[in-house]
């Protein structure tokens, strides 16, 4: 049943690697790696897709889900805890579920990503909706309990996304937005948390910070909406404040102080030359967007 997918295929490069010293390995481990963000880069189209999909979503008051099993859900459930610390966005805008629940995280449970009903039934438990997006992470394209999670949000009328690394996937079939890496087979025979995961990890930083950056949580290439709860993020929004309105970091620490810890409030603190009021009104009229709040 396996046997015909690209993630359980052999790689010539690799058939010997056993036998091999750890340096060849490692060069053999590395050499096929590069060959990942290749993948990565011919799927962009239809990354952009969902990324705007995602970003229209939730600005009419939806949700980004991500549902996987074993590896993938692990990296699903990475991708979505990074979002409130880097963002500053609420915890339930991005929401992972895993097969085998909390438990999977550090714990193989794979049988659990064998039943269908099981992806439903989690997906409900979390109040999905039809105004929410679900993207489903399988590396081989066919996990019952993701698949069963995807037909019950189309069923809902959601709209549904599909990461997986072979071609034509049962998966990439039954969603509305098919993203299909294929970096070939792995050095280990089926281990799909190797290359195949790293092609997935790829493709959820660029989902979940393309959509980001959309939003507004990022001006230029800084992270905005950084929270200065502890020593090394108070240095961050300190510099990340002078940086954005160029000014000095003394001055920068001055108006992050007035500012209330709002990075974007003290950024429009500096450029515009306003107090905090004014700056959390020119803001709130930007919808968030330093760029726009800006300008005049």
């Amino acid at each position: 049943m396996l046997e015909g997918l690209l993630t359980e295929q052999r790689n010539p490069a690799s058939r010997n690697i056993d036998a091999l010293p750890t340096e060849q390995v490692l060069r053999i481990m590395n050499e096929q790696d590069r060959q990942v963000a290749d993948s990565v880069m011919k799927e962009i189209p239809r990354i952009t897709m969902a990324v705007d999909t995602i970003v229209e979503a939730i600005h009419r008051g939806g949700r980004l889900f991500y549902i996987g099993a074993g590896t993938s859900g692990r990296l699903g459930v990475l991708d979505a805890a990074e979002c409130p610390p880097t963002f500053n966005v609420d915890a339930t805008l991005v929401q992972a579920i895993i097969a085998g629940g909390e438990t999977a995280l550090t714990r193989s449970t794979e049988s659990s990503e064998d039943s269908a009903d099981a992806g439903a039934a989690d997906l409900m438990e979390r109040g999905f909706g039809p105004q929410d997006v679900l993207v489903g992470i399988a590396a081989s394209g066919r996990t019952p309990y993701v698949l069963g999670a995807i037909r019950k949000a189309r069923e809902l009328g959601a709209v549904t996304a599909g990461i997986s690394c072979t071609p034509d996937s049962q998966l990439s079939q039954t969603v509305h937005i098919p993203i299909e890496p294929k970096p070939g087979p792995e050095v280990i025979a089926g281990s799909t948390r190797m290359r195949a995961g790293t092609a997935t990890k790829l493709v959820l930083n660029m989902l979940s910070t393309a959509v980001m950056i959309r939003l507004g949580h990022v001006y230029g290439d800084l992270m905005v909406n950084v929270q200065p709860k502890n020593e090394k993020l108070v240095d961050r929004a300190r510099r990340i404040v002078a940086a954005a309105a160029e000014v000095d970091y003394p001055e920068a620490a001055r108006l992050l102080e007035q500012s209330g810890q709002n990075v974007k409030t003290a950024i429009v603190m500096g450029r515009r030359k306003v107090g905090r009021v004014e700056s959390e009104r020119l803001l709130e009229q930007a919808n968030g967007r330093i760029s726009s709040a800006l300008k005049g």
